[in-house]
Parts: structure tokens; sequence; C-alpha cells
């Protein structure tokens, strides 16, 4: 039996078995009803995400972060993209003003506590997003959406992190995850992952937003590494072994996937873009997860994270920045 069809199965069972109001599903908002957006992080991701759903959707969006010194970078870096995009002509000066009129900031996560759907966005640390969902769970108004950007963890574990009672589905019903591919203003694909207590309308729901924000949605199972990054690092995690045991040289590596297969980026710049510390927490997930030999991180990927060497955003990677 698949994954989706037992899912399905057990939700429809689920009802038969409770009588109390508080353990039903909670209607959930669609995606005509979603007024106001709030983004938890605003590292790289966060603030992409809010900026797309400012553009695109043309939502206002509360964005997160309990690092003050994170929320003033994150602006700065936005009216960089903004400045480059009016000088380009990609849009007028007026459409970028509006767009971060759109967009507030705070420290205080309680701010979003009236919006229709709020997306996760801080790094893949478990018990960090477990103790966020449980607050959101609190928090937010009962019909929210409450989305998580993970690219590794699973969407079950953090719906369970919404309730103490696993027969209480009023919040982790409404769990998914809205899987953003970086750069969220660039790349269009975004997956829809189901935990086992998502609903079919949250499902709908995130759907029809992320195309309000002009992504293409594809729908993953709660499998290790869902879609994207069961196949993404593994591939870059092999063009590290092949550096590390001296196949070849780095630009000769990232030289024959880009102008033999036509990628725009080799997997080890790539790497270095996505960050050599998210890399290997993937490679992690999925090797501990699966038992899979296969998926055991590159000993070089272990090394340059532990001598800090994380990529593009520390200034040093495979490559200097």
């Amino acid at each position: 039996m698949s994954y989706l069809v037992l899912r399905r199965q057990l939700l429809r069972n689920v009802p038969a078995v409770r009588n109390v109001r508080q353990f039903s599903a909670t209607p959930v908002a669609g995606s005509e009803e979603v007024k106001r957006l709030g983004v938890i992080g605003a590292g790289q991701m966060g603030l992409g995400i809010a900026l797309v759903a400012a553009q695109k959707a043309q939502v206002p969006v509360t964005l997160v972060d309990n690092n003050k010194a994170a929320l003033d970078k994150s602006l700065t870096f936005m009216d960089k993209l903004l400045e480059k995009d009016v000088a380009k002509q990609r849009i007028s000066k007026e459409d970028a003003d509006a767009a971060k009129a759109r967009i507030s900031t705070t420290t205080d996560m309680d701010s979003v506590s009236e919006v229709d759907f709020v997306i996760e966005a801080v790094p893949e640390i478990p018990d960090l997003k477990f103790s966020i969902f449980s607050r959101l769970s609190q928090i937010c108004s009962p019909h929210a959406i409450l989305a998580t950007n993970t690219s590794s963890i699973s969407i079950t574990r953090i719906a369970a992190s919404t309730t103490k009672d696993p027969r209480d589905l009023s919040a982790a019903s409404r769990v998914v995850s809205t899987h953003f591919m970086n750069p969220v203003p660039i790349q269009k694909g975004v997956e829809i992952i189901t935990g086992l207590q998502t609903s079919e309308a949250t499902v709908a729901a995130a759907l029809a937003f992320v195309k309000r924000m002009g992504k293409i949605p594809s729908r993953s199972a709660d499998s290790p590494g869902f879609l994207a990054n069961r196949i993404l690092i593994p591939y870059i995690n092999e063009a590290v072994i092949c550096l590390e045991t001296g196949v070849g040289g780095k630009e000769d590596i990232d030289s024959i996937m880009k102008n033999g297969t036509n990628v725009p980026m080799g997997p080890l710049q790539l790497a270095d873009f996505i960050g050599i510390d998210t890399c290997l927490a993937i490679m992690n997930v999925l090797y501990e997860e699966t038992g899979d030999s296969k998926y055991r991180p590159a000993g070089l990927l272990k090394n340059m994270v532990s001598a800090g060497w994380l990529g593009k955003k520390s200034g040093k990677g495979f490559y200097d920045y």
C-alpha cells in the first residue's frame, strides 16, 4: 500500500474514533483568503519568500527573526535586489517601493497570530523547528496554514510537535511543507510535501498560494530528502568524493557537468551557493534515516564544515568569494 493511500485511509477513519470537537481537523484558509503572510526566519530563504510573496501575491508580509541584526541585514539585501531589478528595468520603481512597503519586520513571534499562512524558514535543526511549530499551534489563528520550508526533516514529525495528543489534528492537519528552491526570486519550483496528518484542504490551499506567488509546485511524499534533495544532494556529495579522491580537480568537475549536461552551475559551485553545512546536514539526514551507505557524507564535506568553509555565505568554500 502506498504512503498516500495509507494516509488518506487513516484520515478518513479518524473522525469515527473521535467524538470531541477539539480533536477534529480545523477548516483552513483558501488561497483567496490569505490576506497576510508570516515568515519565520530572515535568512536568505526567508527573505526570498517574503519578497516574492510581497511582489507576486501582493500580500502584506510579517518577517520574524529573533536577531534584529539579521532582520536589518535582510532589509539591506532586499533593497539591493530591488534596486538591481529597477536598474535593469525588470520592475518599475513604483512596484519596488510597493513591495518594500508590504514587508514589516519584528523580533516578536506573537506578531504572526493574525496571519492566514505562515512559512517557517529557519536552519535545519529539528528541535528548533519542533519548538517553533509547537508555539505556532498556540498563537496562530485556528484556520492558518502552518508551513515549513524544511529541506530534509520529516513533515509528520513537525506536525506531531503541534500537540501532545496524537488524536488532535486541529493544528497538525494544517501543517505542510512548501519547500522553495534557492534563490527564491529566481527558481520557479516549490515542493509541496505532506505529513501523515496533513489534510487535503491544506494541500489545496498550499498549492494555490504558491501559484499566486508565481511558482510551479510539485508534490512529494514525506520521505527522507523528499524529491529535490533526494536526487540533488547525493549528486553533490559524489562530486565532493571525486574531488577528495583525486578523480578530478574542482574546475574540471564543475566544467564537465556544466558543459556536458547543460546545467547552469557545477555541483561544487552549487554546493557553495547552497551552503556546505546545509549539504552536510541533508546528507546526514538521508544517511541516518535510510541506513543506506550510498548516502554516507563525504569526509571532505565534514572537514570543510569543521573549518568553517561554508561556501559563499562565509566567503570560502570550494571557491573563494
